[in-house]
């Protein structure tokens, strides 16, 4: 039993001047060494507790936090991408609108020339059917007109 007690003490000297050789390897560290000369850095190191608390806390919130930034930077991409894409969709969506009305627009202009070229047609020979002696003096006037102008040449 005293063997057995004797070499876990001797195991407990290595591992604790193993820790020590760590620890005093860390702290030569000049960023640590930086860190520990801060008040806060005397006060962590005078208070081993909360300085163990503190390094638990940085460790154990790193995976939420990174997870957050992460969740963060693609919501901000996808939303940069997704804006690109609803506004391409939305000019296509009002280029084939406008088209749809120009398109509208030209068959309407189309129709209604169409319909004042039917009523001018009828209006007119309504007129030449009832009213002859109108058509006729307006021929009248017409040919008159040529008359003169070809006289004037000559």
């Amino acid at each position: 039993m005293q063997h057995s007690s004797s070499s876990s003490v001797t195991d407990l000297q290595q591992l604790c001047g193993g820790w020590t050789t760590l620890l005093n390897r860390f702290y030569d560290d000049p960023k640590v060494s930086r860190v520990m000369n801060t008040r806060v850095g005397q006060y962590l190191s005078s208070h081993p507790v909360l300085a163990l608390s503190v390094l638990m806390f940085g460790a154990m919130a790193a995976l939420p936090v990174g997870l957050f930034l992460t969740f963060a930077l693609v919501t901000i991409i996808m939303s940069a991408v997704g804006f690109v894409f609803f506004e391409g969709f939305l000019l296509f969506v009002a280029g084939v609108t406008l088209l749809c009305v120009l398109s509208g627009i030209a068959f309407f202009s189309v129709a209604v020339s169409v319909i004042f070229n039917v009523f001018y047609i009828a209006i007119s020979h309504i007129l030449k059917h009832y009213y002859p002696h109108l058509a006729k003096q307006g021929e009248v006037e017409e040919e008159s007109e040529c008359e003169t102008s070809t006289q004037k040449e000559m």
